[in-house]
């Protein structure tokens, strides 16, 4: 009883029940309006025609426009209506603005390097890779880095804090989830320290991802402190598709000579601090050199998208960067949603990948739930040799994603992709591995929310000393894993339903 009063006043709660109340009462009109006067009844019919015809030529891959056209088929005019409130995945207008303001102050920033010539000499294929996300993200590619790779939260934890205690002037902090505990209080514990000490601290977190986790004015806190501190993606209880772009970035920046990205959150179960879903395992990569300019500029474009008190980009990228000697070539970058980002950015370099390998293919994902060409290409890929492997979790964070994960097994270990499921627990990383040559490390999933609707980023790397580590790490993983066969791979009729009907609305959600 305790726990449902907890959970009934809650935040979360009560901004659900207010969008849910605000529906329902402007569903209720519509249909008494709809039902009693015969003008806007034939308006209704007119408007759910036009809309219909606006869903089949939009813009859209099929597994988005499938689910809405069920909609609009069993509530016609009703489903229009829902559909022109819910469907658009595009950002405010406000957003919008800002976010071009800032993208015209970085572009004296964003120009290509002399690493772009020498990558094109080395390899033709690594080269039209780093042109793609050029040309679609505006990121540079840059050679004088180095990388170093963490295989859990645990070593990234302690890296993280070595880096933000030599901090001298800034620190740039965005991520999706911060939770009170063991891993945030003593990074708390620092940030706050520096800023006493003159250094700028910034710091973003997703409001709904936090939503559970932190206080509901816990940024006042911290800009109490003298943190400058802002809520990425504001909750308000307000019914609008604008809550699905949550920011699910994470990124920090130091002094713009260290940057970290990876699937790492800032909260205790990605330390194994405590048990959440068995053994967490997590990775991070720490990017030091001249690439660190990238996550420097994704995060000041997020600051000045969602703050109202823009930052000067200058002192942050003005400054003359120490040489570093570093093998490869290393691209962070970012992704986000329309109109922000013309292109489904990390879709295209996770097929780059898929359609470009020759040897081997290492995924790890915590959620298989991808579409129709992302599944077809991996397919394709196994079928033409290609040693294609994929890491899932064994203990799920949400059973109804976990069965709809599963459901995709069987035509893929069908068509020579092995599949493996993280016996001690739960996989969180995100990653891909590919030929000694390629490797993604970032935040990503292999969803719809994260293909589509998030703002994300990871960092490209071709030719980097961390890849072997990766693939070292992925193999030791696979070996405390166990393989799925096509015989684990079937499922009861029930759950089979299940999961291909909520496969079919997955792309709403």
């Amino acid at each position: 009883m305790e726990r449902l009063l907890k959970i009934i006043r809650s935040r979360y709660f009560l901004a659900a029940f207010a969008i849910l109340l605000e529906f329902g009462q402007l569903l209720v009109v519509f249909i008494l309006l709809y039902k009693y006067f015969l003008p806007i009844t034939i308006m209704g019919w007119i408007f759910h025609f036009g809309v219909l015809l606006y869903l089949l030529n939009r813009d859209e891959i099929p597994e988005f426009k499938l689910p809405w056209l069920i909609i609009l088929f069993l509530l016609p005019v009703i489903g229009a209506f829902v559909f022109m409130l819910l469907s658009s995945n595009e950002t405010s207008k406000k957003a919008t603005e800002r976010y071009e303001r800032a993208s015209l102050e970085l572009k004296p920033y964003r120009r290509q390097t002399g690493a772009i010539g020498a990558l094109r000499e080395q390899d033709p294929e690594a080269y039209a890779q780093a042109c793609y996300l050029y040309s679609a993200a505006a990121m540079p590619c840059y050679g004088n880095s180095k990388t170093a790779y963490y295989p859990l939260g645990e070593a990234f934890f302690a890296a993280l804090l070595d880096d933000l205690a030599k901090a001298e002037h800034y620190i740039f902090m965005e991520y999706f989830i911060v939770q009170e505990g063991q891993m945030w209080d003593a990074i708390h514990a620092v940030l706050k320290e520096k800023a006493a000490r003159g250094v700028s601290v910034y710091v973003m977190y997703d409001d709904f991802g936090c939503m559970v986790t932190l206080p509901e004015h816990y940024y006042r806190h911290l800009c109490a402190e003298g943190i400058h501190c802002i809520l990425s993606n504001k909750f308000t209880p307000v019914l609008s598709h604008i809550h699905n772009n949550r920011d699910h970035r994470k990124i920090t920046v130091v002094d713009g000579k260290v940057g970290y990205t990876g699937g790492i959150n800032l909260a205790d179960e990605y330390i194994n601090a405590y048990e959440k879903h068995g053994h967490w395992k997590d990775t991070a990569v720490r990017i030091e050199g001249e690439a660190v300019r990238n996550l420097t500029m994704l995060f000041l474009a997020s600051w000045n998208t969602q703050s109202r008190d823009p930052v000067d980009f200058a002192p942050y990228l003005e400054a003359p960067m120490e040489p570093v000697e570093g093998r490869g070539y290393v691209i962070p970058f970012g992704d986000g949603p329309e109109p922000l980002y013309r292109d489904t950015i990390g879709k295209n370099v996770y097929l780059n990948m898929i359609h470009g390998a020759k040897d081997y293919l290492f995924i790890t994902t915590p959620y298989l739930i991808c579409d129709h060409e992302l599944l077809s290409a991996l397919r394709l890929a196994a079928k033409k040799g290609v040693d294609v492997r994929l890491i899932t979790p064994h203990i799920p964070d949400k059973k109804t994603v976990f069965l709809m994960t599963r459901s995709n097994y069987r035509v893929l270990i069908q068509d020579g992709v092995k599949i493996y499921e993280y016996t001690p627990g739960f996989i969180h990383a995100k990653s891909f591995v590919c030929d000694d040559r390629f490797a993604v490390c970032g935040t990503i999933n292999l969803d719809y929310r994260s293909l589509v609707h998030h703002f994300e980023c990871g960092a490209w790397m071709y030719d980097t000393d961390c890849i072997g580590e990766m693939k070292a790490d992925f193999l030791a993983t696979a070996a405390r894993s166990q393989i799925v066969t096509v015989e684990q791979s079937r499922m009861r009729g029930w759950q089979r339903l299940l999961a291909e009907l909520m496969k079919v609305f997955s792309p709403l959600l």
